[in-house]
């Protein structure tokens, strides 16, 4: 790609510059092409702090990033169930699940390799096992397969909406009916893009129902089942309802929260599938952290 440099663009920095003109790819990865010298000024290297010049030709040599393959990492895991076709994690609350988004370390994968060794491969090399995904502030129940028949038939229940999934949500406010259900399709922000949205009546099918558990002053329990298993389903809906998750800043919670929580308070409490091995209906249930629970005794006190 050939750019040239425009008089109100002159004392950018190139790195700066070119993740303006090209914002598909990430700062990060045309700093690497910068240092590898693929991003030529006038036809000579240069670094990235480089202030561009009105006039100035920028050639630039897009490159792949290198495939990322995870790598195991001694990292504790509860395990809540075990066959020899799947896996129930306990994740905790701060661990992301996979590989992306500058996160390479540290994540729920690199850590069942370290204790499974090898686990299915339909979902590729970063993301071996994993058959969906929990948020990285969202703690509970997750399913992994162990080889591809079982994460074939996983997928199959999950896509066929058979696998049950309930939530324990914490949310602002009074929510006055005893139960509920939000059924508005989910789609990307079109001005935040690191958010999801339910207000543009249309995007992606999702409903979720909800019945409330317990109420406290400024806020309610709920327990919530979710039929589809949409990008902050959950955190979204919820919010669209004017009620959002307790220290979710993301989707409108306070960003002060009496007491303060450390994350947002939304648990997987249970989930049921049917074994892929031969069709037996297994539930598996994750009890409420103990930070989630000491933060509700302070509520009720």
């Amino acid at each position: 790609m050939r750019l040239t440099i425009e008089s109100g663009e002159a004392g950018k920095r190139l790195d700066h510059l070119l993740h303006e003109r090209l914002p598909a790819f990430s700062r990060s990865r045309i700093q690497r092409w910068i240092q590898e010298g693929l991003v030529l000024v006038n036809g000579a290297p240069a670094r990235a702090s480089r202030p561009v010049r009105a006039d100035d030709v920028i050639d630039v040599e897009p490159a792949e990033p290198p495939p990322l393959h995870a790598v195991p990492e001694s990292i504790p895991l509860s395990v809540l169930y075990e066959d020899q076709d799947v896996v129930a994690i306990d994740k905790p609350a701060g661990m992301v699940v996979h590989a992306g988004a500058g996160v390479h370390s540290g994540t729920l994968v690199n850590a069942l390799l370290a204790r499974f060794g090898a686990l299915s491969g339909v979902a590729g090399a970063l993301r071996p096992g994993i058959v969906h995904r929990l948020d990285r502030y969202t703690s509970g129940v997750l399913l992994v397969a162990k080889n591809d028949t079982a994460h074939q038939r996983l997928a199959a229940q999950f896509s066929g909406r058979q696998v049950e999934k309930v939530y324990l949500a914490m949310v602002h406010g009074n929510v006055k009916p005893e139960s509920g259900r939000i059924e508005r399709p989910i789609a990307r922000d079109p001005v935040r893009r690191t958010r999801m949205t339910a207000r543009l009546g249309e995007g992606r099918a999702a409903w979720s129902e909800y019945r409330v558990l317990r109420r406290f002053a400024r806020f309610t329990l709920l327990e919530v089942r979710i039929g589809t298993g949409r990008t902050h389903q959950i955190r979204v809906h919820l919010s669209s309802i004017g009620h959002p998750v307790a220290g979710d800043t993301l989707y409108g919670a306070p960003a002060r929260l009496a007491p303060p929580l450390g994350r947002y308070f939304l648990h997987a409490h249970r989930i049921g599938f049917r074994r892929p091995a031969d069709g037996q209906e297994i539930s598996v249930v994750s009890p409420l952290p103990p930070d989630l629970g000491a933060w509700m005794e302070q509520l009720e006190s």
